[in-house]
């Protein structure tokens, strides 16, 4: 766990990293625009003082009013040079303020333009993720860091969107799929109980034969129906651990027992490696049902006559169990899905193994509701569950 801790805080100031690159950039292009900025107001100021107070715009004004303003009067330099002197001379000081003042307004608004077009360009991304474009939004290269940020949102939300619209599809399957299953053994139960109260004189032996089949089809109905309130509750409720010190050893024992039945139909067999004394804190109804269903899955999908192996041992701290039978090797592509909610790696939907696609998903909650992690692996017809889960006194 302390290696996982460290790797990932690894990770993450090495993304920082590259953030922080990305915003330099962009901090070094704002610095020049600043110094841009800066020389050209001072050398703006400097020519403005030169020209305003070293003659050139008394000269400037005076020449302006004589040749258009007094054109054609033979006085025209000495009225020029009136005007000049009574409405501009005494207020020299006033005008420069003001040429300072539009000059400091200019450099504002090329300093302040080179800030808002980046928040355009934002702005421009955002609504391209809001309108769900296709393609990635591509920014100025100072913002490059922003730039990653908006389109690993936007795969972000595609992915949710995709995942989203595949479990909508896959729970609809599942409802028709359940249905048609719900009718079939309930026709059954129907039809022999009607041979039953139809057929008074049939023999013990028949009648036997035909209450087991009732019997056998009303427990698939009974499984049926039970999914369908796991459906309800997985997507109505959250579920939330009672925690208590629970002996693992003694849970997998008595989970594994109750399944000799199931196994001596199957001709399966047990191998267990299940260390002594293992203990933990956690909820201990919800653990279970985690075991169960992960058992439940190697049963169903193991090779008739083959041995399903469970191992429990700790280790630094950590409890470790591993779930492995022989079975129809499951593809990378399905193995990577098969704790989603509603999948099923097996699409013939066989009346003995066909789910809800909910045990597994179930199971992964549960682990990581005690902060444990599961993980699956599938090759030469071995498929092999790991659960990692904290030892005592880890649980938080």
């Amino acid at each position: 766990m302390q290696l996982k801790k460290r790797f990932w805080n690894w990770v993450s100031r090495r993304r920082n990293k590259r953030e922080d690159s990305g915003y330099r950039q962009l901090k070094t292009r704002l610095l020049l625009v600043t110094i841009i900025t800066m020389v050209f107001s001072v050398l703006a100021a400097a020519l403005l003082y030169d020209f305003v107070f070293r003659g050139r715009f008394a000269n400037f004004v005076v020449g302006f009013l004589s040749h258009v303003i007094y054109a054609g009067k033979t006085d025209a330099y000495e009225r020029a040079l009136g005007t000049y002197l009574r409405v501009v001379r005494n207020y020299l000081e006033w005008y420069f303020m003001g040429g300072i003042l539009l000059l400091f307004a200019a450099a504002q608004m090329i300093y302040l333009n080179s800030f808002i077009k980046y928040f355009v360009e934002i702005n421009r991304g955002i609504d391209a993720l809001v309108r769900e474009d296709a393609g990635d939004v591509i920014l100025s290269q100072e913002l490059t860091a922003t730039e990653r940020k908006i389109n690993s949102i936007k795969h972000m939300l595609e992915k949710r969107k995709s995942d989203a619209r595949l479990a909508e599809q896959r729970k609809n399957d599942l409802i028709v799929y359940l249905a048609h299953d719900l009718k079939t053994p309930l026709t059954s139960v129907i039809g022999y109980l009607t041979l039953l109260r139809d057929e008074p004189q049939i023999s013990q032996e028949l009648r036997c034969r035909y209450t087991d089949i009732a019997l056998e089809k009303a427990e698939r109905l009974e499984e049926l129906i039970n999914e369908f309130f796991d459906i309800t509750r997985l997507n109505l409720t959250t579920l939330t651990l009672d925690k208590e010190q629970i002996r693992l050893s003694h849970m997998l024992e008595q989970l594994t027992s109750e399944f000799h039945p199931i196994l001596a139909e199957r001709a399966l067999t047990w191998k267990l490696e299940i260390a002594p004394d293992i203990t933990l804190v956690g909820d201990a109804d919800k653990l279970a049902r985690a075991f169960d269903n992960l058992i439940r899955n190697a049963v169903n999908y193991s090779h008739s006559g083959t041995e399903i192996c469970l191992r429990a041992q700790t280790k630094s701290g950590m409890v470790k169990i591993v779930i492995e039978n022989q079975g129809k090797t499951i593809p990378p592509e399905k193995l990577e899905h098969i704790f989603e909610q509603f999948y099923r790696a097996d699409t013939s939907r066989s009346s003995a193994t066909g789910g809800a696609g909910l045990g597994l998903a179930i199971a992964k909650e549960i682990v990581e509701l005690h902060d444990g992690t599961i993980t699956a692996a599938s090759t030469n017809e071995h498929t092999t569950f790991i659960v990692t889960l904290p030892g005592d006194g880890q649980f938080r």
